[in-house]
């Protein structure tokens, strides 16, 4: 009779250490899985540092990063329009360590390259758009250009003999180019640098004409006198320029272009991870500090859910693919 209660005894024992380990042990597996751990998030940017998308990506992650309790690396993996660093991103492993802050020419990406390591749909998940970022058309004050009509005219007396650069094939300061050019009737040849920053030094040293730039990379040069305004890319003045004009102003209809930074995850990410990090974005973009910096800048916040911003991505394609045909766009 003993022998059997000592067995009943050790049975109960062994099934309530058993349910305390379970206990235990799940409550051990969730910690590991909880976003974000100890762990470092990559922000890639495909582009140089010192452009417009790395200036906006630079100022999110150092202040999410602390809102997050985590460190947060901005990596620069510029080239071929943005698509390099894409890549890396649509290849990762969708855990939440891992986002791409690019700029709007990655809707343009699929219609102006002949193929692509990636699926521009099917390989990324929005988070958000973060900013919209007036680019400035600008030229050397040496180059002569007493405004938009005076470039249109010397242009169009001598066509093919022009260069405007960009920050890359497919980028957005590519595609302000390009509208400006079609709606102006102008022939001019297209330069396509590796970033901003080496198209901003070329434009100073007059071996382009002109050069689409982001407000927020060619301010300090243009308050240096480095380099001329002539007019501002969007459909609306820029605050932080209020006496330049907009192209459409300066006498070129339909030439108006909006450059946009969002960030994207792997396409598999969790979604409670990506809403997380949507939901973390907004609040810190809501920031007085962070409002302030964005307004001495030029840029916009445009913050939306990840769903919203997908859709918005989907429609951009197509009206990018349209642009890109129409201007007969091609990688140089």
């Amino acid at each position: 009779m003993k022998k059997r209660q000592s067995s009943h005894k050790n049975l109960i024992n062994f099934l309530t250490l058993f349910f305390v380990l379970s206990i235990f042990g799940s409550s051990s597996a969730y910690s590991q899985t909880a976003w974000p751990k100890a762990q470092t998030i990559r922000f890639i940017v495909p582009f140089t540092p010192g452009s417009g998308t790395d200036v906006i990506a630079r100022m999110i992650a150092n202040r999410l990063g602390d809102a997050l309790e985590t460190s947060i690396f901005v990596e620069n993996k510029p080239g071929a329009g943005g698509t390099i660093g894409a890549a890396i991103v649509a290849k990762a492993e969708p855990n939440g360590y891992t986002f791409l802050i690019t700029s709007s020419g990655h809707v343009v990406n699929p219609s102006l390259y002949s193929s692509l390591p990636y699926d521009t749909l099917k390989d990324f998940s929005g988070v958000t758009s973060l900013v919209e970022l007036p680019n400035v058309m600008v030229t050397s004050p040496d180059a002569g250009y007493a405004s938009v009509k005076d470039l249109i005219a010397k242009a169009q007396a001598a066509p093919g003999t022009k260069n405007y650069a960009s920050a890359g094939n497919g980028s957005a300061t590519h595609m302000n180019a390009e509208k400006f050019k079609m709606a102006a009737k102008i022939n001019a040849n297209h330069i396509p640098y590796k970033g901003t920053p080496d198209a901003i030094t070329d434009t100073i040293a007059g071996r382009v004409d002109w050069f689409f730039s982001p407000i927020v990379s060619a301010l300090p040069l243009i308050k240096d006198g480095k380099l001329q305004t002539l007019a501002v890319g969007t459909d609306k003045r820029s605050p932080v320029l209020p006496n330049v004009p907009t192209t459409i102003e300066a006498g070129v209809p339909n030439s108006s272009y909006t450059f946009w930074v969002g960030i994207f995850a792997p396409s598999k990410t969790p979604r409670k991870i990506i809403d997380q990090m949507n939901q973390g974005i907004i609040k810190i973009m809501k920031e007085p500090q962070i409002v302030s910096q964005l307004n001495k800048l030029g840029a916009e916040p445009i913050l939306m859910s990840p769903q919203k911003f997908d859709q918005m991505v989907k429609t951009e394609m197509e009206s990018a693919a349209i642009l890109v045909k129409e201007s007969k766009m091609v990688v140089n």
